[in-house]
């Protein structure tokens, strides 16, 4: 089974078991909802949303069978995950993570690999190494085509991004 992290519970909120997650993750309406199952921490313990909701940065969830914040006190600094196959991701739906190693290929020839996926303010930027270091932003502008088979991203429009 595979797993995808897509957070971590940073703290709680109030009295009645509801936990605080901050996340980055990209497809959010697909695991923050109620009746869908996060993983929690290194032994992937399964629980149920029961309630979810949007508070300032984070994603506000409550558990199914917890109603006091002393039940959910060892849920703390743990990541969480969602099972890849619960996504029902479309073929042209990627997870950005799963983005690291592929190599950057621009007009037929290879431009280095990303080697990790930066976030500011307002993009995602696919960090490539290649004889030095530079950004893609994760758009359509930029981004072609993302070959899963040959591990490989098509870019165009990076004219003055690689030095």
């Amino acid at each position: 089974m595979e797993y995808i992290k897509i957070g971590k519970i940073v703290n709680t909120h109030g009295i009645k078991g509801e936990l605080r997650i901050i996340s980055n993750f990209e497809y959010k309406n697909k695991v923050f909802k109620p009746g869908f199952t996060l993983y929690i921490g290194p032994g992937y313990v399964p629980e149920e949303i029961v309630t979810y909701r949007v508070h300032k940065e984070f994603d506000m969830v409550t558990f199914k069978g917890y109603d006091n914040i002393n039940q959910v006190l060892n849920y703390l600094k743990l990541d969480v995950y969602a099972k890849k196959a619960d996504l029902a991701l479309k073929d042209e739906e990627y997870i950005l993570d799963e983005l690291i190693g592929y190599k950057i290929v621009y007009q037929g020839e290879e431009f280095g690999e990303v080697d990790s996926i930066d976030y500011n303010n307002t993009n995602i930027l696919l960090s490539i190494s290649y004889k030095s270091h530079y950004y893609i932003p994760n758009n359509p502008n930029f981004i072609k085509k993302i070959n899963n088979e040959k591990k490989e991203i098509e870019v165009d429009n990076i004219e003055g991004l690689i030095i």
